[in-house]
C-alpha cells in the first residue's frame, strides 16, 4: 500500500481540491511518556474486569458506530475522498465487527481443555498481554481500526492507536466513541505520534506487541523495531490479488462484476483484484466490456458522486505515482485502452484505466497498483493461470470463477495466498479471518484467529 504523503503534522487535505481543512500538531515527548504510563496502569485494571463486562462495553461501541454512521462517513469523505455511501457503509461495518467480538469473544477466549493422563487436568487459558500498539492506514480509517481494536478490548489488552497522518479527524471521532461507550481512560489511546515516537513506543518494555496495516516500507521498519525489542508483530501489507475467470455464461456480466470489484474504494484496497487473469476464448469480450465501463467517466465530488463520475484518490501524490506506474508499462509496450492520467486541476483525480499486454520487467507486473487501474492478462490453460497468479511477491487474496465449481476450486486450492475465494470476488465478514503470506505480511485479523494474535496462551496444568 502506497502512503499518500509524508507529513510533519497531522493534516486534513481535501483530495478533491487540495484544500487544507485542518492541522494538528504531533504529540510531545512528555505526552508519550504520560500515555505509556497511563496505558499500562489502565490495562491492569481492565484485565481484572470480567470478560462479560468488557464485552458489554464493546457492544456499546458497536451501537455508537451504527448510530453515528452518517457523521462518521462525512469525515472520511473529506479526509481521503471516499465516496459518501461507501464511507457510511464502512462505519456501519464497524458495528458488525465490534458486535461480533462482543457476542463471540467470551466464548472464543474461554479455557480449552487438554487431554492428559488420569490423575491430572490441563487447560489452555487465553489471557491478555498488556498494551498493544496499532499503526493504522488511511484507506479504511474506521474498518482497519475496528478489526484491530475490537478483539483486543474484549481480550483485556489496552490499545495505543496511531492513525494515518491524513486522517486525524476520524481518529478523534473514534476516540470520542470509545469514551462515550465506557472504555476507561488509558485503555484506548489515540496518539498523533511521529515516526521516532512510534519507535520509542515499540521499544518500551510495557508495550507487548504491535500491529501495522500499511506499506511494505512501513512494515519493514516496524518489524525491525519489533524484532530488535522482541515484540510480537502482525503485519497486513500490500497485495496484488489475482482474479481468475476460467469461463462464463455471460462474459459482459463477469466483466462488470470484476470492474465493480476493482473500483471499490476507488481501487485503494489491499485485497482488490489488481490482476485479472482471463481465458483466451472470452478475453477479447471481457476487455471490451471493461473499456466500455471505463470510458467517458468524469471527476466528481465524492460527497455527491454521479453515476458516471469517479472520486479522487487519497492524495495528488498517490494519483501521480499510479500514473507513473502505468506510463512505465506503456513505454515498454503495454496497451493502455483508456484513462491512466491525472487530471490537470489541483485535485487527486486519476482517470480509471484499463491496461493489457503487461509483461515481466514492467513496474505494473511486479508492483501493487493502488488505485483504479484494471490490468488484464490472457491465458490459455488452468495451469498457465495458476503459474501467473503465483508469480508475485504478494500473497494476500485471490478469486476464481467458473461455471464448474469443482474446476474453480481446484485452481483456487493451488494459489499461494492467505485468502482464496470461489465464484465470489471477496469473502467478507466479521467472522472471516483476513491476512496474507509472502510480502503481504503475516498474522490474521477478524474472526476467531483475530483474537488469537496478542494473547498469552497459557498452559494451566494440575496434578491431583
Amino acid at each position: 500500500m502506497s502512503a499518500p504523503h509524508e507529513a510533519r503534522s497531522y493534516r486534513v487535505t481535501n483530495p478533491a481540491n487540495g484544500q487544507v481543512l485542518a492541522d494538528y500538531e504531533s504529540a510531545s515527548d512528555a505526552a508519550i511518556t504520560a500515555l505509556l504510563e497511563r496505558s499500562a496502569e489502565a490495562q491492569r485494571r481492565w484485565a481484572r474486569r470480567s470478560v462479560a463486562d468488557r464485552a458489554r462495553i464493546v457492544a456499546e461501541v458497536a451501537r455508537l458506530f451504527d448510530e453515528r454512521a452518517e457523521k462518521l462517513g462525512a469525515l472520511i469523505t473529506a479526509e481521503m475522498g471516499k465516496e459518501a455511501s461507501s464511507a457510511v457503509g464502512e462505519a456501519k461495518f464497524c458495528k458488525e465487527i465490534f458486535a461480533y467480538y462482543a457476542t463471540e469473544g467470551p466464548r472464543l477466549i474461554a479455557d480449552t481443555p487438554v487431554a492428559v493422563p488420569a490423575g491430572a487436568n490441563a487447560r489452555i487459558q487465553r489471557l491478555p498481554l498488556g498494551p498493544i500498539l496499532g499503526v493504522m492506514p488511511w484507506n479504511y480509517p474506521y474498518y482497519q481500526v475496528a478489526r484491530f481494536v475490537a478483539p483486543n478490548l474484549v481480550l483485556g489488552n489496552s490499545v495505543i492507536l496511531k492513525p494515518a497522518e491524513n486522517c486525524p479527524s476520524s481518529a478523534l471521532a473514534i476516540a470520542d466513541i470509545m469514551s462515550e461507550a465506557g472504555v476507561p481512560d488509558g485503555v484506548y489511546e489515540s496518539v498523533f505520534a511521529t515516526h521516532d515516537q512510534i519507535a520509542r513506543i515499540v521499544a518500551d518494555p510495557r508495550v507487548q506487541g504491535v500491529s501495522l496495516t500499511g506499506s511494505e516500507r512501513a512494515g519493514t521498519a516496524i518489524a525491525e523495531h519489533a524484532g530488535r525489542n522482541l515484540k510480537k508483530v502482525v503485519l497486513e501489507l500490500g497485495g496484488s490479488d489475482p482474479y481468475i475467470v476460467l469461463d462464463s455464461a455471460d462474459v459482459a456480466a463477469s466483466a462488470r462484476l470484476a470492474w465493480d470489484t476493482r473500483m471499490s474504494n476507488n481501487g485503494q484496497a489491499c485485497n482488490s483484484n489488481k490482476r485479472m487473469i482471463v481465458m483466451g476464448d472470452i478475453y477479447d469480450e471481457f476487455v471490451a466490456e471493461l473499456v466500455t465501463l471505463a470510458t467517458g467517466l468524469e471527476p466528481g465530488d465524492p460527497a455527491n458522486l454521479g453515476e458516471r463520475q469517479f472520486p479522487p484518490l487519497a492524495s495528488r501524490t498517490a494519483a501521480e505515482e499510479l500514473a507513473a506506474q502505468v506510463a512505465d508499462a506503456v513505454a515498454q509496450g503495454a496497451v493502455l485502452h483508456t484513462g491512466g492520467t491525472v487530471t490537470e486541476d489541483s485535485g487527486a483525480y486519476f482517470r480509471p484505466a484499463v491496461l493489457t499486454d503487461v509483461k515481466v520487467g514492467m513496474r505494473a507486473y511486479s508492483e501493487e497498483l493502488f488505485g483504479p487501474a484494471a490490468v488484464v492478462y490472457r491465458v490459455e490453460t488452468d495451469e498457465e493461470a495458476i503459474a501467473l497468479a503465483n508469480d508475485s511477491q504478494y500473497g494476500l487474496g485471490a478469486a476464481v470463477f467458473s461455471q464448474d465449481a469443482e474446476r474453480a476450486s481446484a485452481v483456487a486450492s493451488s494459489l499461494e495466498v492467505g485468502m482464496t475465494n470461489v465464484n465470489i470476488p471477496i469473502g467478507q465478514g466479521a467472522s472471516l479471518p483476513f491476512g496474507g503470506v509472502k510480502r503481504s505480511g503475516f498474522g490474521r485479523e477478524l474472526g476467531p484467529l483475530g483474537l488469537d494474535e496478542f494473547v498469552n496462551k497459557r498452559l494451566f496444568y494440575a496434578q491431583q
